[in-house]
C-alpha cells in the first residue's frame, strides 16, 4: 500500500516536472522565431489592406502556415480572403482566431509624432499582430502535438474584415465552426489582462437616397435633394437618441453627399452602426433607424434603400476557459521596455496628455475579474455563442492609448508593438496545450456556454441571409 502512494506521487510530480518543462520549452521556442514572426507583422503592417482586400496579408499568413505542414482550405464561406488551416485529426478540436483587416484614413508612420504614411489605411486595431501572434501560437501547438504524440487538431481560422464586415459571422453561418471545441482568441491593447471580456451587439448599414438633381440657384424647385434626406434622417435619429435604452450608441458617417454646391445631389448615402449590449435591443434599434430614414424620404421628394453591412452578437465569456488563460498569461507575464522604447513611449504619452508612460500596465497582467465592461464590438461574439470561447489582451500599444488612433499604429509598427505579440502568442499556445492535457475543462465549458445561452437559444444573425459585403471598403 505504502510503495502503491509513493509510486503515484512520484508519477504525479514527474508529470507536473514534464508538463513545466513542455512549457517552458514552448515558450523558449516561440522566443528564438520572435524575429521571423515581427517581419511577418510589419509586412502586413505597411500593407495595411482593409476588409475583404486583404489579399497579401492572408497569402503570406497562408504561406506561413504550410510551410509548417498545416492543410489549407482557402476562400471558405464564399470570403476569398478568408480561409482555415488545420493539423493533426480527431477530438478536440482547438481553434485560434486570427485576424489582419486594416481601418481606413488612418494612415501613419512608426514615429511618435503624427505623420502619414501616404496610405490609405493603417493598422490601427492592430491585426497585423493578431493574426500574426495567432498564426506562431497554432505552429508551436504543432509541434508540441508532435513531439508528445497528442491526438487532436489544432485549427487557424482566418479571419477577414472584422472592422464592420462581420467576417466571422459568415463563418459560423456556414458551420465552419459546428465540429470545434474550444475557440481562443486575443486583441492588441495597451496592457495585459485574461478576464472575462465584453463587447456589444451590432447592426450596420448604409442608406442611400434617391433624388433628382438640378440647378440650385435657377431650377431649385425642379430639383429633389438627396442629401437633404440624409440629413433629414440624421436629424431625426439625433432627437431618438433621447428615448433608447441606456448603453445603446448610434453613429454615422456622410459617405457621399454630392459634388457641387449649385448642383441639386441626385444621391447621398449615410452609413450607420448601432450598438447595445443585447442583440435584441440593437434589432429593434436598427427598425427604428429605417422608419427615420423612410419619413426622411417622404418628407423631402425622395426615396430610400439600404443594405446590410454586418452585425454581430453580443461576447458571451466562458469563465470555465478564462481562468485557464489567466494563469497562463500569469505565468508568461508582460512586456519590457528598453531605453529606446522607454524613450518612444514618453513621446507617445506626451500626444495623449501625459507626462510619462505608465510603463507598469505593459510590465504587469491586470488582475482577474469575472465580467468586463462592454465598449465596441466584434464578430467574435457570434463564435461565442456556438462554441466555447476565451480571450486575452496584450500591450502592443503605449500605456494609455486608444484603439483606433494614429498612435496605436505607430507603436504596433514597432518592437513595442512585437513584444505584446509574442506575450499573445505565448499565452495562446500555453492555453491551448493545457486544453488538450484537461479535456475535462472542454466539458464543463460546453456546459457552461449551453447554461448561459439558455436552453431555448436558437443561432440567428443579425446581417441574415445577405452574402458577405465584399465590397463594403471599396
Amino acid at each position: 500500500m505504502k510503495n502503491n502512494i509513493l509510486h503515484s506521487a512520484f508519477f504525479l510530480l514527474f508529470t507536473i516536472m514534464t508538463y513545466g518543462q513542455a512549457e517552458d520549452q514552448l515558450m523558449a521556442e516561440l522566443d528564438s522565431k520572435a524575429d521571423t514572426y515581427s517581419q511577418i507583422a510589419g509586412q502586413i503592417w505597411e500593407w495595411a489592406e482593409m476588409g475583404y482586400l486583404e489579399e497579401k496579408s492572408t497569402a503570406l499568413l497562408q504561406e506561413t502556415l504550410k510551410k509548417e505542414g498545416f492543410k489549407i482550405e482557402t476562400g471558405v464561406a464564399g470570403i476569398p480572403t478568408a480561409f482555415i488551416a488545420e493539423y493533426g485529426s480527431g477530438y478536440p478540436v482547438i481553434a485560434i482566431l486570427g485576424e489582419y483587416d486594416a481601418l481606413p484614413g488612418l494612415s501613419q508612420k512608426a514615429v511618435p509624432e503624427k505623420s502619414p504614411a501616404g496610405g490609405a489605411a493603417g493598422h490601427a486595431c492592430g491585426h497585423h499582430l493578431f493574426g500574426t501572434a495567432s498564426s506562431a501560437a497554432a505552429i508551436s501547438v504543432k509541434k508540441w502535438l508532435d513531439r508528445s504524440g497528442t491526438k487532436g487538431t489544432i485549427r487557424f481560422y482566418g479571419c477577414p474584415a472584422e472592422e464592420g464586415g462581420s467576417g466571422k459571422v459568415y463563418m459560423v453561418r456556414e458551420g465552419l465552426f459546428d465540429d470545434v471545441d474550444a475557440v481562443l482568441h486575443w486583441h492588441p491593447s495597451s496592457d495585459n489582462g485574461a478576464s472575462a471580456g465584453a463587447a456589444l451587439a451590432n447592426k450596420s448599414g448604409k442608406f442611400r437616397f434617391h433624388g433628382i438633381s438640378a440647378h440650385a440657384a435657377g431650377a431649385p424647385e425642379r430639383g429633389r435633394s438627396a442629401l437633404d434626406g440624409v440629413e433629414g434622417m440624421n436629424m431625426m435619429v439625433n432627437m431618438m437618441r433621447e428615448h433608447i435604452p441606456e448603453r445603446s450608441r448610434i453613429h454615422y458617417v456622410i459617405t457621399q453627399g454630392g459634388k457641387a454646391p449649385n448642383v441639386v445631389p441626385d444621391f447621398a448615402e449615410v452609413y450607420y452602426y448601432a450598438r447595445h449590449e443585447r442583440r435584441d435591443v440593437v434589432a429593434n434599434l436598427f427598425d427604428r433607424i429605417v422608419k427615420a430614414a423612410e419619413g426622411a424620404a417622404m418628407g423631402t421628394g425622395t426615396t430610400v434603400d439600404y443594405e446590410i453591412i454586418g452585425g454581430t452578437h453580443e461576447l458571451l465569456p466562458n469563465l470555465t476557459l478564462q481562468k485557464v488563460m489567466h494563469e497562463k498569461m500569469r505565468l508568461v507575464g508582460g512586456v519590457s521596455y528598453n531605453d529606446s522604447e522607454k524613450t518612444f513611449a514618453d513621446k507617445i504619452a506626451l500626444t495623449l496628455g501625459q507626462d510619462s508612460a505608465d510603463l507598469n500596465r505593459a510590465e504587469s497582467i491586470a488582475p482577474y475579474k469575472t465580467k468586463g465592461t462592454a465598449y465596441g464590438s466584434t464578430d467574435v461574439g457570434d463564435v461565442s455563442f456556438v462554441v466555447p470561447t476565451v480571450g486575452l489582451r496584450a500591450a502592443t500599444w503605449v500605456p494609455g492609448t486608444a484603439a483606433h488612433s494614429w498612435q496605436a499604429v505607430a507603436a504596433g509598427g514597432t518592437s513595442i508593438g512585437h513584444k505584446g505579440m509574442m506575450v499573445a502568442a505565448k499565452t495562446l499556445a500555453l492555453t491551448a496545450v493545457h486544453l488538450f492535457n484537461n479535456q475535462k475543462l472542454i466539458s464543463e465549458a460546453k456546459k457552461e456556454l449551453e447554461e448561459r445561452r439558455g436552453e431555448e437559444f436558437e443561432y440567428t444573425p443579425l446581417l441574415g441571409d445577405r452574402p458577405p459585403a465584399l465590397d463594403y471598403r471599396k
